[in-house]
């Protein structure tokens, strides 16, 4: 895990959308934090504080620590909600999570090797069906991200959920519904270049007899 993202936030009294409107024109953003069997505590942290853990990927996928009134508490971003047309950040949530609570987390998935797949070289293009997945595990087990080796596939290979190596103390959520098979979703593939793309990159010959035609005209 990376250096502990640390957000600065003050607690707040009154609630509902008039509040929520004043703290955002003073530069602020309304949050909550809930969980750990404790009450929910109403918070709000400086907009473009927030706005500069956002630009991690790590931060979405990290224990974050959180200090309210010089009380640290460590928890997990869970929910983000963004105004529809502008920049801006109107509220989000903070659950808190001891070292050993199992939690819920979804995490990006990276992607290696690509430039040594032998697909690659052979004019494959990548296809990827997931770019994070939703994962269960302890909250000190929690990795920023997973990584996925395609070095090795060749043109018409296929990796699944049930294909990724992930790190200790991690299960992947949607194959630990029963039957693994049935839930086994396609995560990247290896796909022969389109006859479409081919065109694009090497104009036909048809097209190549015609030019001089039209200039003659």
């Amino acid at each position: 895990m990376s250096d502990m993202f640390t957000i600065q936030a003050v607690a707040r009294n009154d609630g509902g959308k008039g509040a929520s409107r004043r703290l955002r024109r003073e530069g602020l953003v309304p949050g909550i934090i809930y969980g750990g069997g404790k009450d929910p505590e109403m918070i709000a942290t400086a907009h473009n504080k927030l706005l500069q853990h956002l630009e991690h990927e790590a931060f979405y996928s990290s224990i974050v620590e959180v200090e309210v009134s010089g009380k640290k508490q460590r928890v997990v971003l869970k929910d983000l909600q963004r105004h529809p047309a502008k920049p801006f950040i109107l509220h989000f949530d903070l659950q808190r999570v001891a070292a050993t609570d199992r939690i819920k987390m979804n995490v990006p998935l990276h992607f290696i090797g690509e430039e040594d797949a032998p697909g690659i070289k052979a004019g494959g293009t990548i296809s990827h069906a997931l770019v994070d997945l939703e994962i269960i595990c302890e909250a000190q087990n929690l990795p920023e991200f997973i990584e996925v080796d395609v070095s090795g596939m060749e043109v018409g290979d296929m990796l699944h959920l049930t294909d990724i190596k992930l790190p200790q103390g991690v299960e992947i959520v949607a194959l630990t519904h029963g039957n693994e098979h049935e839930h086994d979703e396609l995560v990247v593939s290896m796909q022969a270049k389109t006859k479409a793309a081919e065109e694009e990159e090497a104009p036909s010959e048809a097209a190549a007899e015609e030019a001089p035609a039209s200039e003659e005209d």
